[in-house]
């Protein structure tokens, strides 16, 4: 089971308000937990044929990109809520939704990031203007990967 199989069962999850979920398949066992309230999803991957061994990682939070001061330029940076392919338009035919020097504010939609066919709009979530947009159009991003410089006003 790969990453993408993972987030597909964990935005079921949150579509359906579950708060756990379990599949054993072969040697492979996965035990998602939701819980309540903001705390995130976390998941437990466990070897059937070692069941003291178990890891929880938290995962990204679709909903919201990280705002970060980048070391040298102290520019922020709007960086990648979750693993995906950017998209700078809502199309290939489409204007960008910013480009370099756009003013944008908390709610300014910056990008979309396709994550198992999903077009997930990533917002701004600072006011400020675009200064750099290191992310190259329909490439893969990792999380917490740098999308865009801003200079806040």
């Amino acid at each position: 089971m790969d990453l993408k199989e993972i987030k597909a069962i964990i935005d079921l999850m949150k579509k359906n308000s579950l708060t756990e979920f379990e599949l054993e398949l072969n040697d492979f066992k996965i035990k998602l937990r939701r819980p309540l309230g903001n705390a995130g999803t976390h998941v437990g991957v466990t070897p059937i044929d070692d069941p003291e061994l178990t890891a929880y990682v938290p995962l990204a939070r679709a909903a919201h990109p990280t705002v970060s001061h980048a070391g040298g330029a102290n520019d922020p940076e709007i960086k990648s809520p979750m693993i995906g392919t950017f998209y700078r338009s809502p199309s290939p035919e489409a204007a960008p939704y910013v480009d370099i020097g756009s003013e944008v504010g908390p709610d300014t939609v910056v990008c979309i990031i396709e994550a198992m066919k999903v077009m997930n709009e990533v917002k701004a979530e600072v006011r400020g203007v675009i200064t750099s947009i290191p992310a190259e159009n329909a490439k893969p991003v990792e999380f917490g990967q740098p999308l865009f410089k801003i200079r806040p006003l």
